[in-house]
């Protein structure tokens, strides 16, 4: 062997380990974010996600589930997903409005009529704009999961009328908008990270929040927050999010596979999410949880006026996505 082979020979491994090392598409595990608990409808569907992507790409792509924020809250999950440190994330759109301004559409009070109406919108070409602005931020939406209606709930009183709102300590999730939503309606609105709102219930430094009946029941909310008033303010759309470097990666055989498992996906989750809704009104009714249907929504509605003006004179960019929104059927 020449002193030029045994050159050849040492210097093809490390190319090849550099290269391993480089690019995502070589890393067998793609770490998938997820907030909630391994038994929530949106895990179960990224799990389901997960076994198909790995078995139809013959282990080319093996997606890992971590549940529970085992990885970091949000925020900073998203980071790590645009950065590709992450391979995919199932995101809130709700906190996404730094990052992507055009998603604080989908985050103003009432855009939607009901879940039907989002579902429709976000699987058409409504839904493909807000891929293709969050696509320029280093994320891929393959699919829409249902984020729920929700609703207010508190420790002191059920909540009628906006007036019921009057000095009420909301924590709201940390986008502008939802503090404009609480003030209009006479509330004080307190950002703060998912975790702590449990025992900030519980201590008095929080009145209430704003959530759907899954979350509700599965973070235990219930135990301290005894009072669930139905406004369904805001039906917020989720993603099954891919970064895009680990994206541009992949070949079009393996982006179709994963694409078509994104969707699959979600067809899962808005199924299980149904069931687990109706479960979780049950369950915590039966746990002594006083829920009352909002009669008068109109009351609420009329109060988000001013948000929608000053949202349209900062962004006229996006009054046609909003009529478009409101336009569907």
């Amino acid at each position: 062997m020449t002193p030029m082979t045994k050159a050849v020979r040492r210097f093809v491994p490390a190319l090849a380990l550099a290269a391993l090392v480089a690019s995502p598409a070589f890393a067998k595990e793609w770490r998938t974010w997820a907030i909630h608990p391994d038994d929530y409808p949106n895990v179960v569907a990224l799990n389901a996600f997960a076994e198909e992507v790995s078995a139809k790409t013959e282990g080319r792509v093996e997606p890992s589930v971590y549940a529970n924020g085992i990885l970091g809250a949000q925020p900073d999950a998203i980071e790590q997903v645009r950065s590709g440190a992450l391979a995919v994330g199932n995101f809130n759109m709700g906190p996404m409005g730094e990052i992507v301004p055009a998603t604080n559409v989908l985050s103003l009070p009432f855009i939607f009529r009901d879940e039907d109406q989002m579902h429709t919108a976000m699987d058409g070409e409504i839904g493909q704009q807000f891929s293709d602005a969050l696509a320029e931020q280093g994320l891929v939406a393959l699919s829409w999961f249902d984020g729920g209606s929700r609703s207010f709930y508190n420790t002191k009183r059920p909540i009628v009328t906006p007036a019921d709102m009057e000095g009420l300590k909301f924590r709201v999730m940390n986008n502008d908008l939802y503090v404009q939503m609480v003030d209009e309606l006479g509330g004080n609105a307190t950002p703060m990270a998912y975790g702590e709102v449990y025992q900030s219930l519980k201590t008095g430094v929080i009145d209430g929040a704003e959530n759907n009946y899954p979350s509700f029941d599965s973070s235990n909310h219930f135990e301290v927050a005894k009072y669930y008033s139905v406004t369904n303010h805001l039906i917020i759309p989720e993603c099954i999010c891919v970064s895009t470097t680990v994206w541009d990666d992949l070949d079009d055989t393996d982006k179709a596979i994963v694409k078509e498992a994104a969707m699959n996906a979600a067809t899962i989750q808005r199924d299980l999410w149904a069931e687990r809704s109706e479960a979780s009104r049950a369950e915590v009714e039966a746990a002594g949880v006083e829920i009352n249907e909002v009669s008068d929504p109109a009351a609420f509605q009329s109060a988000m006026e001013p948000i929608y003006a000053r949202f349209i004179s900062e962004n006229p960019d996006l009054e046609q996505l909003i009529r478009d929104i409101q336009a569907v059927e």
